[in-house]
């Protein structure tokens, strides 16, 4: 019977005692962080567009600070250009007067806090998704909701594919990027799958053309983020660097990338 007392003495000791440890996190200058993704749905204007520019900020911050005043221009290859302007002190910049062209070739420049950051890209043709397929015994479990969003791929060109997908869940958007290098000219589909998803929810797909640099910064982004269980909107291990460059200071190099593409998007109700 002493033993027995001894013993839960000791466990309550033992579950009793608490460090506070005090993390040593390195610190560093922001970095600008450009998210500048230009989309034309299918179907519309697309004249209304806008750019969000952010600093890093260290990783326990709950906050992500804006990077206020800074002078944003888009040009084209018939010299027009589109001037962003933010929108109070929100970091979000706005144009409503933009001209997409399929194929069209567009230069980005950013001046900010002293510094001149530039991007080029091309705006990225996208085919219609013409029907979706569900099936209600997915996954690993038998019990997923899969969703597959088809549509045709064009021949005799390379074309590459960012798809997303939104529930009106609480659950975080599925991202997925796809190339045709084995199936040019085929059908081909994008893959959805969502256990909490039940019959009357809807979910938004949207199929953006993409440049192939895009389809290898995403990847890389995705892939770094999927061994950890997270998304690409969780903290990278390592820093992954877009197609924007600082002219004025190549080792203070932003983060974030300059995307144009046309999109496609279908809304699907479950079954």
């Amino acid at each position: 019977m002493k033993k027995i007392f001894y013993i839960t003495i000791l466990t309550l000791i033992t579950f009793s005692c608490e460090d506070v440890i005090d993390l040593d996190i390195p610190a560093s200058d922001p970095k600008l962080v450009i998210d500048a993704s230009i989309n034309w749905l299918k179907g519309s204007s697309g004249n209304e567009q806008e750019i969000k520019l952010t600093l890093s900020a260290p990783y326990f911050d709950t906050e992500i600070p804006p990077a206020n005043g800074a002078n944003i221009l888009v040009t084209d290859t018939n010299n027009s250009i589109f001037q962003f302007i933010e929108e109070g002190n929100s970091g979000v910049y706005k144009n409503n007067s933009f001209l997409p062209v399929l194929n069209g070739v567009y230069n980005l420049t950013i001046n900010y806090n002293g510094e001149v950051y530039t991007a080029t890209e091309t705006l990225k043709t996208v085919s219609e998704i013409e029907y979706v397929e569900q099936n209600n015994d997915g996954g690993f479990s038998g019990e997923e909701t899969e969703l597959k969003a088809f549509f045709i791929d064009p021949e005799d060109e390379e074309n590459y594919y960012f798809f997303e997908f939104t529930s009106d869940i609480p659950v975080i958007p599925s991202l997925e990027v796809y190339k045709d290098e084995f199936v040019n000219g085929n059908q081909i589909f994008g893959f959805y799958t969502e256990e909490e998803l039940e019959t009357g929810d809807i979910v938004t797909i949207r199929n953006y053309g993409i440049s192939e640099r895009f389809y290898d910064f995403m990847f890389i982004l995705l892939q770094q983020n999927s061994e950890s269980g997270g998304g690409p909107f969780e903290t990278q291990p390592a820093a992954v660097r877009g197609n924007c460059f600082n002219q004025t200071n190549p080792d203070n190099f932003p983060l974030g990338y300059f995307r144009l593409s046309e999109v496609d998007e279908f809304s699907y109700t479950v079954e």
